[in-house]
């Protein structure tokens, strides 16, 4: 079974003016979403909505040198807004239930972990 990372970027200052109603319909597309892997025998192992960027702490390091710093890691208008982990044999039907969330999204980004079990080669 492969695990995949889903996330969900975009603009923050979109985000923050949804109206109570579009956070409803929103959240009840997560919810569906959500019921619909696990009908379909996919593994949810994570899944989260993440705060503001604004929120982040950012670890950079160069050799010896490690700086903290305050916001996002990357200066741009899209950050990720949340996430799944997902272990899943089939990333077609994956594929199917992702574009029914990005109808409300607008974009959902779904990428493949490397699998590390193996041992190092």
């Amino acid at each position: 079974m492969s695990a995949y990372l889903v996330t969900i970027p975009g603009d923050e200052s979109a985000w923050e003016s949804r109206t109570d109603e579009e956070w409803r319909a929103v959240d009840d597309a997560h919810r569906a979403f959500h019921a619909a892997l696990l009908e379909r025998g996919h593994r949810v192992v994570a899944s989260h909505q993440l705060t503001h960027s604004r929120e982040a702490k950012v670890a950079r390091g160069d050799g010896a040198d490690v700086r903290v710093t305050d916001g996002p890691f990357a200066e741009t208008v899209e950050q990720v807004g949340g996430f799944y982990v997902i272990e899943t044999p089939d990333l077609d039907e994956l594929m199917r239930l992702v574009t029914e969330l990005a109808r409300t999204e607008r974009a959902v980004e779904v990428r493949p972990t490397v699998d590390h079990s193996g041992g190092a080669s």
